[in-house]
């Protein structure tokens, strides 16, 4: 390790949802993994969650990183809302409004103490934790960059350009503002003024050339980031071996031993993120497709994280008496999760065919990058227009319903039709085929000479310059 990467330290400042939380935790790693001085601060609960939920990394990667644990007032954490009219987890914003109001004391002090000890601080700060950003300029060796942990898509479709951009290759998603509740949008609004601090040197995003080029070339050319540097160094998650478990672990999920009986790309995972639940009546209608299909399955069913995630339930009391049938009804070819699940690894899996998702950007990247097709079920934010970018520009994926549906129960028919196309039909051929090659091109990507190692050299040589 160079005395020229010791001198500079990189505080990372996620925003405390699963999600954000997991895409700046893999940058963080990443950029420990060049050597460089990291120190990842979040409120104590959520550093846990981070903690406990990312894999793929061997469990001695933790030790390359600074924790802290900030102190933020006590917040509401209410359930989520399953019968909700709008799927967007609004469980989740006392928690957000806490965190806006009580993290930057705690984070601008301890800005203030790595800066006493280091050349340059970078402050790498989430787009909804951009109070951060700011608190970088009060000391005269600090710079910002804002972590972009949502698609280059997602930037361009707020733009004019971006819009023909978006119509130019089919997607005609609803605008994401339209995808979330109005206090929502306002929020990321008011987060703006402060993402355009006199400390704010560029963006590091979770994509890639392979999949977003047009995109990122929006998104460097905004002019909000006019001047500044954008890094696509995606994806940050790391890329696993099908065959051999991690390097490193201790202790492997189930889930994993049962995938190792099963046959090669034979099985559908199936899973909706951390901030969406589905109402009984839909879980009904989804279990009796996956029943129906007679494909093989991994499901996870569980409801969306609270703003603070205690211990892991073992068993979703909502779901046990469906379930206990539903088990019985499906013994042998199907297999229901409904605590954490190491997604992963699921992902990477040789067993995995395809994947049932919310199309998130994480799980979506995750997912193509190990070659996985996505059957796509969007409920709100940025899904909507990712689902579109998976299914009609890069064509590894079938819509499973659009968003607008979102109010209504998708019946069991129309889930297993799609179902059985991509895992079955000689129709699905085209998408399976399709997700295999983007994974050698994403691959390709973060491979020597390729564009997202050359952008995270970059960007490393850039903070430590």
């Amino acid at each position: 390790m160079s005395m020229e990467s010791v001198a500079v330290a990189v505080v990372a400042v996620p925003f405390p949802a699963q999600g954000h939380l997991n895409g700046m935790l893999h940058l963080s790693l990443l950029l420990a993994s060049r050597g460089l001085s990291v120190h990842y601060a979040a409120p104590g609960p959520h550093v846990r969650q981070a903690r406990a939920r990312v894999h793929g990394w061997g469990d001695d990667a933790h030790r390359r990183i600074e924790f802290h644990e900030l102190e933020v007032p006590a917040y509401a954490t209410p359930p989520p809302d399953p019968v909700a009219p709008s799927p967007f987890p609004t469980h989740l914003i006392p928690m957000s409004e806490a965190f806006l109001a009580g993290a930057r004391a705690p984070v601008a002090s301890l800005i203030g103490r790595v800066s006493a000890r280091h050349r340059r601080v970078v402050v790498l700060y989430d787009r909804l934790s951009s109070f951060a950003a700011p608190e970088a300029a009060r000391i005269p060796n600090g710079e910002a960059f804002c972590l972009q942990c949502v698609a280059a898509c997602f930037d361009a479709a707020w733009t004019d350009a971006g819009q023909r951009l978006l119509r130019k290759h089919g997607l005609d998603a609803p605008h994401p503002g339209a995808c979330m509740p109005r206090e929502f949008v306002e929020y990321i609004v008011r987060t703006q003024e402060d993402s355009r601090s006199p400390a704010f040197a560029g963006v590091v995003a979770n994509t890639c050339r392979a999949i977003e080029s047009e995109f990122i070339d929006v998104v460097a050319g905004d002019p909000e980031n006019r001047g500044k540097r954008v890094f696509a160094v995606g994806p940050m998650n790391p890329l696993l071996n099908v065959t051999a478990p991690t390097a490193g672990q201790s202790a492997r999920h189930e889930c994993l031993d049962w995938l190792d009986k099963q046959p090669p790309a034979s099985v559908l995972y199936v899973s909706f993120g951390t901030t969406s639940s589905l109402r009984a009546e839909q879980i009904a209608e989804l279990a009796a497709a996956l029943r129906d299909s007679k494909q093989r399955f991994v499901w996870v069913l569980r409801d969306a994280d609270r703003g603070v995630v205690h211990e892991e339930e073992a068993v979703e009391s909502r779901h046990a008496r469906f379930l206990s049938e539903f088990t019985e009804e499906t013994q042998g070819i199907g297999l229901v999760i409904t605590g954490w699940a190491p997604q992963l690894e699921i992902l990477a899996h040789g067993a995995t065919a395809a994947f049932m998702s919310h199309c998130g950007w994480n799980s979506t990247m995750e997912s193509l990058s190990h070659g996985k097709p996505m059957l796509a079920w969007p409920m709100h934010s940025d899904q909507p227009l990712v689902a579109e970018l998976v299914c009609k520009c890069l064509k590894a994926g079938l819509l499973v319903r659009p968003w607008e549906q979102h109010s209504a129960v998708t019946p069991a028919e129309t889930i297993r039709e799609v179902i059985e196309k991509v895992m079955a039909r000689d129709e699905g051929l085209a998408v399976r085929e399709r997700a295999k090659e983007l994974m050698e091109f994403i691959r390709r990507s973060v491979a020597e000479g390729g564009s997202s190692r050359k952008d995270l050299d970059d960007f490393v040589a850039y903070i430590a310059r």
